[in-house]
């Protein structure tokens, strides 16, 4: 059973969407492949996933965390749930292209598969698919939107450590 609350941060309003216990899904508003609201569930069932997500995303956002430990759950293909447990790899603060993370898993031939389900994503932010970035370290697409992929590497090099 899905439900889903929206809770605000510097982007804006964010939705959240758990089944259960777990989180599936954190969507920004006007972002790409957002799937239909009537798919998100009934409003504010499941406070206590969205009450973590909202603290660890407002201490993330403070510059006070660097790993989210919300339980998280994937739907999606058999190669796209590998694609988004890798990016959740991804140290805070570092970048890899689609062509390294297609080696991390094995694939080499596979940097646009992994670039289609990097686009994909349906835990944004939490799973860190801004941190993947052109062959030549450009930024390129981002269900986002780029200023915000760039808005979100450049806060992760401004709070790298924690104190």
């Amino acid at each position: 059973m899905r439900s889903h609350t929206v809770v605000d941060s510097p982007f804006g309003p964010l939705t959240l969407v758990a089944e259960g216990e777990a989180l599936c899904g954190l969507y920004m508003e006007r972002q790409r492949h957002r799937p239909e609201e009537s798919t998100f569930g009934e409003p504010g069932s499941g406070a206590e996933v969205f009450a973590r997500t909202e603290a660890e995303l407002k201490e993330y956002f403070a510059g006070q965390r660097h790993e989210f430990t919300v339980p998280l759950s994937f739907g999606g293909t058999p190669f796209q749930r590998l694609v988004w447990t890798a990016l959740c790899e991804i140290p805070y603060g570092e970048t890899r292209s689609y062509g390294e993370l297609a080696d991390l898993l094995g694939r080499p031939t596979a940097s646009r598969a992994v670039g289609l389900a990097n686009g994909k994503n349906p835990i944004g932010i939490i799973v860190p698919c801004h941190r993947v970035v052109g062959a030549n370290g450009s930024l390129t697409g981002y269900g986002g939107g780029l200023d915000r992929k760039r808005y979100l590497l450049d806060f992760e090099q401004e709070h790298g450590t924690l104190f």
